[in-house]
């Protein structure tokens, strides 16, 4: 199930954020994500924020948004290739009719589950915050 976010889903929530961070961003420092982890924390509550919850009613994801700009999507490890990504996608895909993201070039998993669920390139720059490349990707209805 897929529902917004709640304040007492935050220790879960960012609990997913690092470890999936971690994982998924082999090539950049875990102090990095370690570092941010406080200022995420503060700003969830202000975001748009989406979570998904199994028939037992424990939280397997989450998605976020400013707007039309997913500022990420997150998927237990445990819970992975499941389908659960693809769901949350649908599911904002309804209720937007574009979305961006940026993704890291060296998370080809990542860049190759965004072209499946028909996001394109549209630029690459650099992220100054850690030196690695990213790709800007679009959906739109």
């Amino acid at each position: 199930m897929i529902r917004k976010f709640k304040a007492e889903d935050t220790y879960k929530v960012m609990k997913i954020w690092l470890d999936t961070n971690i994982e998924a961003h082999s090539f950049i420092p875990k102090e990095y994500w370690k570092n941010n982890f406080e200022s995420v924390k503060s700003v969830l509550p202000c975001a748009e924020v989406y979570v998904y919850e199994d028939k037992c009613g424990a939280l397997q994801g989450f998605i976020g948004l400013n707007g039309e700009h997913i500022e990420g999507l997150f998927i237990r490890r445990e819970a992975r290739s499941a389908g659960i990504g693809s769901e949350m996608l649908s599911f904002v895909k309804s209720i937007k009719s574009r979305l961006t993201l940026n993704v890291y070039q060296k998370n080809t998993r990542a860049v190759r589950f965004y072209n499946r669920e028909g996001f394109t390139l549209l630029s690459e720059s650099i992220d100054e915050s850690t030196g690695e490349k990213e790709y800007f990707m679009v959906w739109s209805k």
